[in-house]
């Protein structure tokens, strides 16, 4: 996949697919030219069902759907695609007239909208921010969510009990909260269960990746701004602060947000008052705010990148989520899980997995976490039979090898804290060799190895560092 911080073209062979919808074939013709003359790969589809089909055959990168459509209209398709492909974005197609309905469905997950007729630098913008925001979205991961589950998180261990305790506290609260944890751990499941679980569950939950677009262009999209107030600025819009207003705004990787916005964002949350770019006048907004990263942002903090200040009232309640090496015991009921989420995904039927393959699940070292277990299992269903075996769940040339067994550390086993030492000891010397392996195969490309591994380049070079490996090699 293609990430672009700016509206330039894909470069050749990478090619990102965005999947057009419109009743109106002119339409429909107009935007595909756009996108193809572009460096895009364009698909197009005349209404929602046949959308959702071409979304499943094809997986595309961004979906860019008109608002009404006879039959299944465009938020009927969100919707859909919410559901079932969380991490396509979509932007929906609106008149002038709709606006404050395209502004609605922001509300309610569109990640953004475009008014007819096109401007062509503001379609390439739109694009290129869903783009980056489908790129984290992959790598990142959302989390099982089930609504027959407590809080809709699914796990049966020690320390998912302990979490959900924590997380009913939290949500009648007003409190700001930040989630931190490894990638590939659930921090969004925790941030929209505690939305859900408050008093504000039936107002909007707004979601923005700071990581995910340019650092010109985050003030504009947390604050909003005005007609005129920079070059391509036609017409006012509200930033996210105001579109979560009296509900939930989720930063994902916070400590990823540029010193100016850092200080803006510090005035929100103590003034409860919002600047749109080009004006004088500020909105006063009601907004929860629950943040997330995978830093250490008091190191952060230390070295000047991120405000001590701000970190004191993001920071008000911290909520740690556990990495699956730590509840090993959520393995069979996240497989079970999984099995249901991708046969309906997938269009397939649930195949069967036996006590001796669970077992055999159980005691692999999961470096990516839940996310690489819903990987693992995804690949199952695609390669293997009706009965999968512990070979089905084995990654391919693009994934994490399962660890291989080294020699025994001396580690005293009859310590109490023996099994977790030598583990944690076994986890890190595999993700060692993981990232070295990603390396040598991708020529020392950071960009190319972090996408193998599942991890953001952020914390790619950041693990780097970590293991003392080179990023050139």
């Amino acid at each position: 996949m293609t990430t672009r911080r700016d509206t330039a073209p894909a470069p050749a062979g990478e090619k990102a697919h965005i999947l057009v919808v419109d009743d109106e074939p002119n339409v429909r013709k107009v935007l595909g030219a756009l996108l193809e003359q572009a460096g895009y790969t364009a698909t197009l589809a005349a209404d929602g069902h046949e959308a959702l089909a071409l979304v499943r055959s094809r997986d595309p990168e961004l979906l860019i759907s008109d608002l009404k459509m006879p039959g299944m209209d465009g938020l009927d398709l969100l919707r859909a695609v919410q559901k079932a492909f969380p991490e396509i974005p979509v932007v929906l197609l609106t008149a002038h007239g709709t606006i404050e309905a395209a502004v609605e469905a922001m509300k309610h997950g569109a990640f953004d909208f475009l008014t007819k007729p096109f401007e062509k630098e503001r379609v390439l913008e739109v694009v290129a921010k869903g783009l980056a925001q489908s790129r984290r979205s992959r790598l990142e991961f959302q989390g099982p969510w089930s609504p027959d589950a407590a809080c809709g998180m699914v796990g049966r261990g020690a320390a998912m009990a302990e979490l959900r305790r924590l997380i009913e506290r939290l949500a009648p609260s007003p409190s700001t909260v930040l989630i931190s944890g490894e990638t590939g751990t659930g921090k969004e499941l925790v941030a929209e269960a505690l939305h859900r679980l408050s008093p504000r569950a039936a107002r909007p939950f707004i979601k923005i990746n700071c990581g995910a677009l340019p650092d010109t262009l985050v003030e504009a999209e947390l604050f909003g701004y005005e007609s005129g107030a920079f070059t391509g600025a036609s017409r006012s819009k509200p930033g996210r602060f105001e579109l979560a207003d009296g509900g939930t705004l989720f930063l994902d990787e916070i400590g990823e947000l540029p010193a100016a916005a850092q200080v803006k964002l510090l005035r929100v949350l103590q003034d409860g008052l919002v600047d749109r770019i080009g004006t004088t006048r500020p909105h006063r907004v009601d907004v929860r705010l629950i943040a997330a990263t995978n830093r250490d942002l008091d190191q952060e903090a230390a070295r000047g990148t991120f405000r001590q200040d701000l970190l004191f009232r993001v920071r008000v309640v911290e909520v740690r989520v556990p990495p699956l090496r730590e509840r090993l015991e959520d393995i069979p009921p996240l497989v079970d899980f999984f099995l249901a989420k991708q046969s309906l995904r997938l269009q397939r039927p649930r195949p069967a997995v036996g006590p001796d393959t669970m077992t055999a699940l159980a005691a692999r070292s999961w470096i990516g976490n839940v996310r690489e277990l819903e990987n693992a299992v995804e690949r199952a269903m695609l390669l293997g039979g009706d009965s999968l075996t512990p070979a089905d769940f084995e990654p391919g040339y693009a994934g994490s090898p399962a660890v291989v067994d080294s020699p025994a550390q001396s580690v005293d086993v009859s310590a109490p804290s023996g099994i977790k030492s030598a583990a944690r000891a076994a986890a890190a010397a595999a993700e060692r060799r993981l990232i070295r392996a990603a390396m040598e195969s991708t020529n020392g490309n950071v960009t190319q190895a972090a996408a193998r591994l599942g991890l953001s380049r952020r914390g790619l070079q950041l693990k780097l560092k970590e293991f003392g490996l080179r990023s050139g090699l």
